[in-house]
């Protein structure tokens, strides 16, 4: 039942993104929502009220994500990974390939089975993520694209200060 709702999320990420400007209501919607509480922040100040609504997303995302996995599993394979890399390093310094293959192998199942445990937080997160960034998009070509940070425009803005808020965010949190 969760894997079917998580993939209608996704399925509905999806019918958003590529309906955004042929129905009109869902980007009219998204607009009467966003451009009084979000836009006023923008408005107000380019840097400081998009570095606002950053965090506040980031805030959302890692909350979601680490109520929505099972941190300690997540932990678990992570220290297993780690386990994996040390030893594929020590076997490509004895040129054992048998055993990097091998190596490799787990570390791709690794990855996997990481992927798996977080797919559900990614399932609840993709929806207001992509009602963001159309919105972001739309906003931002209304202000005239301005250079926001350094000569970065808002996606550029965003991924620099997610990364880092995101981070800061998780190591606070313990998320992993």
């Amino acid at each position: 039942m969760k894997k079917r709702f998580i993939l209608i999320l996704f399925l509905a990420s999806m019918l958003i993104a590529f309906a955004w400007d042929k129905i009109s209501l869902i980007k009219e919607s998204a607009h009467f929502i966003l451009d009084p509480t979000f836009g006023f922040l923008i408005r107000w100040n380019n840097l400081i009220g998009l570095l606002i609504i950053v965090l506040f997303i980031n805030i959302i995302i890692t909350l979601i994500h680490k109520y929505s996995t099972d941190q300690s599993a997540l932990k678990e394979l992570r220290e297993k990974s780690k386990d994996i890399q040390k030893q594929m390093k020590e076997a490509q310094k004895n040129q054992d390939h048998e055993k990097v293959a091998q190596l490799s192998k787990e570390s791709f199942s690794q990855a996997g089975e990481q992927f798996k445990q977080s797919f559900s937080s990614m399932g609840y997160t993709a929806l207001p993520l992509i009602l963001f960034f159309r919105w972001f998009g739309d906003f931002f070509k209304d202000l005239s694209d301005p250079k926001i940070f350094i000569g970065f425009g808002w996606f550029g803005t965003y991924l620099i200060f997610s990364i880092i808020f995101s981070t800061i965010i998780r190591k606070m949190l313990k998320v992993q």
